[in-house]
């Protein structure tokens, strides 16, 4: 029988071939269990008619009408719209075109997001440094030894040859640096998704190894990164916090314990001291009920590197000189406002928000939809609108209320008019990232402002990175319908495997047919933190119980 293409968002067969049932043609954008949440299907060519059946018996449960086509230039396509939102039983169904083509099989549940939650969540564990991981996808094991145990070296800090202790982290991307300004934005929003989504994950098994005793598994992983980020801050008292910790080139494809290059902690940015600032008071909050010690020590660092920032209100910026890793080179601004917003949440200090309240206003109140590490601000000014804290200067929260409303509205109607429901108009590097990451937008949006389309423009952006899109493939590593295969992804790239370490999101083509699943193409092929946060979030808020 003719096959036709699917993109799907309500199947979870976790093998590589077909997993979520996605595929180019047909978009099933939901949960599918809430009548709320739309199911549709894009369809490439001429408007027909359709019919949803299910596979186990092949009765019709649905039928209805295409909408469209409509012409996409970007794409070069007439792609048609099938729309069966009020299919909402549970079971497994497959949509079958009145020309008799097939689509394959999808599910309709109120669990289709939690194993892409938890592959992908695992991502983090899987990228542990320091420390020996492994993990079974499918059947194949992933694993690397105890690695980089030599961090690092204090060269660059005015100790030549003197090393103090540097390991854990996460390593950053497909190389094995460990950068404090990318773990802000990732941590950023992993903490966010914690605070918001709490009731979904708190209960979440994520199969960890017991490092952080008590803790929610969420919670767990994230203290593997901020108890590395502690050991960032200089240990002179001064508040500063190292850039980064890496060798000064990049390492060859080898498997992280077999990278034996010398790795040092870099000069200090006041980006990175920010950044710094706002991770650990938020650790120190949502660690509070854990370990009241630990988030005494996280609040404690906290308020010293952000003493620091007000001594030293210029702007300074890393200087690669001898360095050849990733530069993630940034003005500080945002990263001070972001600082401001997490200090007074935490403390509930009104120095902290007069600080932010002063940069807010500076900034016009500014919220942006295409957004990433290099510029915070977001994440300040979602903490601002959502607190349930008093003393908010009322016409500021107003306005910031509206923009963030104002953005979300913007990003539902790019994705609205995209026959793909993509809802970033722009294609860059990592540009798969700043689409899962505009669902945090549209979230902190409905919370302010519910509204059902931004549910829905979410579930179009994480079923356009599952397969709703030109390639008719998913861009995570593992999960989906033809998924990546080739990450820039050193692990990936030095293990006999034929299938890439799972769940990770790779960065995306710099034009809407521009992406390489090739080894070689970091520039679209690479996986990142900052992206993967994004993802984890996006899939956070959908998780079933």
């Amino acid at each position: 029988m003719k096959r036709f293409l699917l993109t799907v968002l309500i199947l979870v067969i976790v093998n590589y071939s077909s997993s979520f049932g996605q595929t180019k043609s047909v978009n099933l954008n939901s949960l599918g269990f809430l009548p709320q949440q739309t199911k549709k299907a894009s369809i490439i060519g001429d408007s027909l008619s359709f019919s949803i059946k299910r596979s186990d018996n092949q009765t019709v449960v649905f039928t209805g009408k295409m909408a469209g086509p409509i012409f996409q230039k970007d794409v070069n396509q007439r792609v048609a719209i099938a729309d069966f939102s009020s299919v909402t039983k549970v079971g497994k169904y497959f949509l079958e075109t009145s020309a008799g083509a097939n689509s394959i099989e999808f599910e309709i549940s109120p669990k289709v997001y939690n194993h892409p939650f938890y592959t992908s969540m695992r991502g983090f564990y899987l990228w542990r440094c320091g420390t020996a991981v492994e993990g079974v996808h499918n059947g194949i094991r992933y694993a690397h030894d105890a690695c980089h145990l030599e961090d690092g070296f204090e060269d660059y800090q005015g100790k030549p040859g003197e090393k103090r202790n540097g390991i854990g982290g996460w390593h950053d991307a497909g190389d094995y640096g460990k950068y404090v300004v990318n773990a802000g934005v990732t941590v950023g929003m992993m903490f966010m998704a914690w605070d918001q989504f709490q009731s979904n994950l708190k209960n979440f098994k994520l199969d960890l190894p017991e490092t952080a005793k008590g803790y929610p598994d969420f919670l767990k992983e994230l203290k593997w990164e901020t108890d590395w980020l502690l050991t960032m801050q200089y240990t002179d008292g001064s508040g500063k916090v190292s850039h980064k910790l890496t060798r000064k080139n990049f390492e060859p494809f080898c498997k992280p314990e077999d990278d034996k290059g010398q790795r040092y902690f870099t000069d200090w940015s006041s980006a990175a001291t920010a950044d710094f600032v706002a991770m650990m008071a938020q650790a120190a909050r949502y660690f509070q009920p854990y370990d009241k010690a630990y988030a005494q020590k996280c609040l404690a660092a906290a308020k010293v590197s952000y003493q620091f920032l007000k001594e030293n209100p210029n702007d300074k910026n890393f200087i690669q000189g001898e360095f050849k890793t990733g530069g993630y080179q940034t003005t500080d601004k945002d990263d001070r406002l972001w600082a401001a917003a997490e200090m007074w949440e935490t403390t509930g200090n009104p120095e902290f928000l007069g600080d932010f309240e002063k940069m807010a206003t500076t900034q016009n109140f500014k919220v942006f939809e295409d957004w990433d590490w290099g510029n915070v601000s977001n994440l300040g000014m979602f903490e601002y609108a959502l607190s349930k804290k008093t003393g908010r200067n009322p016409e500021i929260l107003k306005a910031i209320q509206k923009n963030i409303v104002d953005v979300a509205n913007s990003i539902s109607k790019n994705a609205a008019a995209d026959v793909y429901g993509r809802p970033l108009i722009r294609y860059y590097w990592g540009c798969n990232g700043t689409i899962a990451r505009q669902v945090l937008n549209l979230q902190v949006a409905n919370l302010i402002s519910p509204d059902k389309i931004y549910i829905q423009t979410s579930q179009d952006a994480i079923a356009h990175i599952f397969g709703r899109n030109f390639y008719n493939r998913s861009y995570v590593t593992g999960l989906g319908i033809q998924p990546a295969m080739n990450p820039h992804d050193r692990r990936s790239g030095s293990d006999n495997e034929v299938y890439p370490w799972p769940g990770y999101i790779v960065g995306g083509g710099h034009s809407a047919t521009g992406w390489n699943d090739k080894q070689e193409d970091y520039s679209t092929n690479e996986i990142a933190i900052n992206w993967q946060g994004a993802l984890v979030y996006a899939l956070a808020g959908f998780v079933g119980k």
